[in-house]
């Protein structure tokens, strides 16, 4: 993963798009201390990662997802 601090991402952001539809990933910092913020990533590295959980009902209960279920990435990406 490349780090690179908020002013740099700005100025070199089209460069960045294009590295990151090529699978690379980057880290983002801010301030004095280089604190990481944020990572951009491709968006199918970013979906594998989730893991959805039942939380207190894990084991307990199930859900099922029907056939013509459709939910736009908009949708997805905020649940």
């Amino acid at each position: 993963m490349h780090q690179l601090t908020v002013g740099d991402f700005k100025s070199k952001f089209s460069e960045i798009i294009q590295k990151v539809q090529q699978g690379e990933v980057f880290g983002v910092t801010y301030g004095k201390s280089k604190k990481r913020v944020g990572v951009f990533m491709p968006i199918d590295k970013f979906k594998s990662k989730m893991v959805r959980k039942l939380g207190i009902l894990e084991g307990k209960a199930s859900f099922k997802i029907h056939k013509g279920f459709k939910m736009t990435e908009e949708e997805f990406l905020e649940a």
